[in-house]
């Protein structure tokens, strides 16, 4: 019997990456998973692969830009599967900026979503989860909120911040509800928005993508960036039962370059 049998997890940011990784986790470990992405190929993909090895998933179109759209979500979701169990905020957009580039759009661009958009589905989900009794919700920060100097732009580094904050306020206000609230932050981790960011730098450095991942690589204590499945571990540990006093943390996955 898997650790999250019987339970009803949305994962947001599903398509790819961290958010595909711990959807897949989710899965196998009998979870039934709603798979919310912008992206309909890739969350319409996934949701045939997991379906194809057997497991209960349903992909729903979703922007966080759009309040309607996280409304319609967790309202469908519950609809459709009864109850609402696991949340994971997963959904995040950035790109490689310096201090001095960052402008309006890029500011309400990643603000949008990665802390506005993510309030408002943690707040929707902890509706239904009150409702029923509980729940879990995972937010994914990054050790860029924790003050990570080679972050790829200084909003991005406040959007993360600001989760990490919500994070533990919203752990003590869901508290008595039986609710509880973790962040994730991962630190150097290989996904396709890791290797957009990448480009970024090539692109303001002059130096080659493989000397940046190499240089990247030199600066973690162990050696080794994340791989999404490192972050996915600790995702179905925070989701699962065995997790049940744990509340307003934010745990590092960085292999040490971080410490608080």
């Amino acid at each position: 019997m898997g650790r999250l049998e019987n339970k009803v997890a949305i994962v947001t940011g599903a398509g790819r990456g961290i958010g595909k990784a711990v959807a897949s986790h989710y899965a196998r470990e009998g979870a039934t998973v709603v798979l919310a992405d912008v992206n309909e190929e890739l969350g319409n993909k996934l949701a045939k692969q997991l379906t194809d090895n057997g497991a209960t998933t349903a992909f729903i179109k979703t922007d966080l830009n759009d309040l309607s759209e996280i409304d319609g979500l967790i309202e469908q979701s519950k609809t459709e599967f009864g109850q609402l169990d696991i949340l994971v905020n997963n959904a995040a957009v950035t790109k490689s900026l310096g201090f001095f580039d960052v402008t309006e759009a890029d500011w309400d661009w990643i603000h949008n979503v990665n802390s506005k958009g993510l309030f408002f589905c943690m707040q929707s989900a902890a509706r239904v989860m009150k409702e029923q009794g509980g729940g879990k919700i995972v937010n994914i920060a990054s050790i860029a909120g924790k003050g990570y100097p080679a972050t790829s732009n200084i909003s991005y580094a406040g959007s993360k911040g600001a989760v990490i904050a919500m994070t533990r306020i919203g752990a003590s206000s869901l508290a008595r509800d039986n609710i509880n609230v973790n962040s994730i932050c991962p630190g150097v981790t290989r996904t396709d928005l890791y290797y957009e960011v990448m480009r970024g730098k090539v692109e303001s450095s002059g130096k080659s993508e493989d000397e940046i991942i190499a240089a990247l690589d030199a600066s973690i204590p162990i050696r080794r960036s994340n791989e999404p499945e490192d972050i996915a571990d600790l995702a179905v540990f925070l989701a699962s039962e065995e997790s049940r006093n744990v509340t307003g943390q934010s745990w590092n996955v960085d292999g040490g370059l971080m410490w608080d």
